[in-house]
């Protein structure tokens, strides 16, 4: 009995034995792949405990699954020890992460804006506007508008590696801080004062490309799946500095004979890949967001049914997620959230935050108190000043220096709003032998700067930052993300997906088109028509225009089309997605096909019908002349729909331009 047990134990061991060495050989085999191929290929192993050498970009959907499930399931959902796993993956090769610190110093922003009746929009106002800002271009005249000030010298430093959150009552300035500190301010505010990043101006380098901001508005193309728009944007912004760190990761580990974790390996090549290799990152974001039971639903709008409000709200972050972006600006993410939610999403950023050294500001509105205890820092913005800026635990300290407790079982992130409103402040004074009188927000922001954190970050601002911290792949200096090339054809292949979707409009257009001309044919027939006389001659031009009003006509629809997706061109332009041109190209090369089936089966139908000429150069020129018609017409109205940027004013000037044409065409008025 003693041997045959040993015999069974000496099996096992050597059968353990046998798979290790297995194992060392495929890593010793992978190790000794050029660079390239190496960062390309993973050790993975399957459901029944097999392991296999994998091309990343070939993983297919069901094993890209089973990684996630075992690297973020493993862990009861609690993305801490992920990233934990992630960060000591570099630190045992002593390889640090790009930090940014963003500072910003007597940041002011002012917008001059009319008052009263002179700011109501009323077709009068919008005409003396229009001349106002006219004759404030030649210097003439600078009107009569009121100075508005929404920020009100800020100045502070957001730290790397700590989450911190921005509270404010509404209107506040919290949206036009985040975009201030993000390079996106809009050229009607005027801002002075001072915003570098790691010491660098917003000149000296490409602020959309290191830092992204999360609107409070979600605009997406209702025609895709949440799938295919993450996948889309991950595509347009590249991975940034991720291959970089990958390589020199790969060389250290190479040279150190550290064997890194399986899944983690795998999963970390996906990411430094990007979207057009392998979806991995993108399941990810949609497992971390609660998006993965919706992932081939369609995103909708009002005319289409798609997900719900607060799926779109984690899509919009999402969106930025898959990106290779150091800094994160985040507004009023949890607009449409339930608490726990908004908890899920902001414990992730926390985690993401400190294990990848990144810097992240997060603007929420009534945050739940678990989510409030998640942040390290938190600043506090009301009437456009910073009241306090500081660490979340010492936020409380300085309120009862100015004589205000927070009781007991009371939300703080309700009390920090409350404390500064007039008709709330009241209730939380402590000093009984002291009397109550209100204090202005300006108080809180001058007691500030005489408090000891206060004292320190002044002190810490007058020291400039160290530009020998600054490491060389923290800021990025190109204007977009992949190659000018990969994003035309990224552009491409977005818009032929659209087309697909709305085959609808383009067939029904076919069959009016067709349904039209067989009408043209019958109204028109050459048996009818004679040669004799100049009325006869009317006829045949009656004919021509009849035709040219049709396809000009067919046109129409691009007005509503493109209307409806210029606030998603107009966020991807901000984002620096692609350039205008990877839009506006692919878009006229698509419309050819169209137009060469339009104009050339108007032609079929009712040339030869109607009796013009039988010479087919004759024919062929009409066919060239129509065609060259409709792609006028798509650009036409292309271009009002762009001028109008609604729906309502975009129709009207086409309906316009429309009338412009019938009526100077040559026909109803003779040339």
């Amino acid at each position: 009995m003693w041997n045959s047990a040993e015999n069974v134990f000496s099996r096992s061991a050597s059968f353990r034995e046998e798979e290790d060495d297995e194992e060392a050989l495929r890593w010793a085999a992978l190790e000794r792949l050029p660079t390239y191929s190496r960062v390309r290929r993973g050790i993975f192993k399957d459901i029944v405990g097999d392991s296999k050498e994998v091309d990343v970009s070939e993983l297919e959907s069901t094993d890209q699954r089973l990684l996630l499930e075992r690297l973020v399931n493993s862990v009861d959902d609690d993305p801490e020890r992920f990233f934990d796993r992630m960060r000591k993956r570099f630190d045992a090769v002593d390889l640090e992460f790009p930090k940014i610190e963003v500072r910003f110093q007597n940041l002011t922003v002012e917008s001059f804006v009319h008052v009263g009746s002179r700011a109501l929009p009323t077709i009068p106002n919008f005409i003396f506007n229009m001349v106002e800002a006219f004759l404030r271009r030649l210097r003439i005249h600078q009107g009569r508008r009121s100075k508005l000030t929404i920020l009100d010298g800020c100045s502070g430093i957001i730290r790397p590696s700590r989450l911190t959150l921005l509270l404010g009552p509404p209107s506040s300035g919290k949206t036009t801080f985040l975009l201030a500190l993000a390079g996106r301010l809009g050229s009607h505010l005027q801002m002075s004062g001072k915003i570098t990043y790691n010491g660098h101006g917003l000149k000296e380098f490409v602020p959309p490309r290191t830092s992204a901001y999360v609107s409070q508005q979600d605009w997406h193309v209702a025609e895709m799946t949440v799938r295919e728009t993450l996948e889309f944007a991950g595509r347009c912004q590249g991975v940034g500095v991720k291959y970089d760190m990958l390589l020199e990761l790969a060389r250290r580990e190479k040279n150190a004979g550290i064997k890194p974790d399986e899944d983690l390996d795998i999963f970390m090549k996906s990411l430094a890949l990007g979207g057009k290799e392998t979806s991995l990152v993108v399941e990810y974001i949609m497992k971390i967001l609660g998006l993965d039971i919706c992932s081939d639903t369609l995103v909708g709008d009002e005319m289409l049914k798609g997900i719900s409000g607060g799926q779109k709200k984690r899509l919009t972050t999402g969106e930025l997620l898959v990106g290779p972006a150091r800094v994160l600006f985040m507004d009023e993410i949890s607009n449409g959230l339930d608490s726990s939610t908004t908890y899920q999403i902001v414990k992730y950023m926390r985690h993401s935050t400190r294990a990848l050294d990144g810097t992240t500001v997060i603007s929420l509105l009534q945050p739940a108190p678990e989510t409030y205890e998640l942040f390290d820092d938190v600043i506090l913005l009301c009437e456009g000043q910073i009241l306090y800026q500081g660490p979340r635990v010492a936020a409380l300290d300085f309120f009862a220096f100015m004589g205000f407790r927070c009781p007991e079982r009371k939300n703080v992130a309700d009390f920090l709003q409350e404390v500064l409103s007039k008709k709330d402040q009241e209730q939380y004074w402590s000093l009984p032998f002291h009397p109550y009188r209100y204090i202005p927000p300006g108080k809180f922001a001058e007691a500030f700067r005489s408090y000891q954190i206060g004292k320190n970050l002044h002190e810490e601002l007058s020291i400039p930052f160290d530009s020998r911290y600054n490491h060389p792949l923290a800021l990025s200096t190109s204007r977009y993300g992949v190659k000018k090339s990969e994003l035309l054809k990224t552009s491409f292949d977005w818009q032929m997906l659209l087309m697909k979707r709305n085959s609808f409009i383009y067939i029904f257009k076919f069959i009016q088109l067709f349904i039209v001309a067989l009408i043209t044919m019958s109204v028109f027939m050459r048996t009818a028509l004679h040669h004799n006389t100049i009325d006869d001659g009317g006829l045949y031009l009656g004919a021509l225009y009849f035709s040219m009003v049709i396809i000009l006509f067919n046109g129409f629809t691009e007005v509503s089309m493109l209307v409806a997706k210029l606030p998603v061109l107009y966020k991807h332009r901000d984002l620096h997605f692609y350039p205008s041109w990877a839009y506006t190209l692919p878009s006229w090369l698509l419309s050819i096909p169209t137009s060469l089936y339009e104009s050339g089966f108007w032609v079929a139908i009712s040339y030869y019908v109607i009796g013009y000429d039988p010479d087919i150069t004759r024919f062929l020129r009409q066919f060239f002349l129509y065609f060259c018609l409709h792609q006028m017409s798509i650009a036409l109205f292309r271009v009002i729909g762009s001028l109008g940027r609604n729906m309502i004013v975009a129709n009207t000037f086409g309906s316009f331009a429309m009338l412009v044409v019938m009526a100077l065409g040559g026909y109803i008025i003779s040339r």
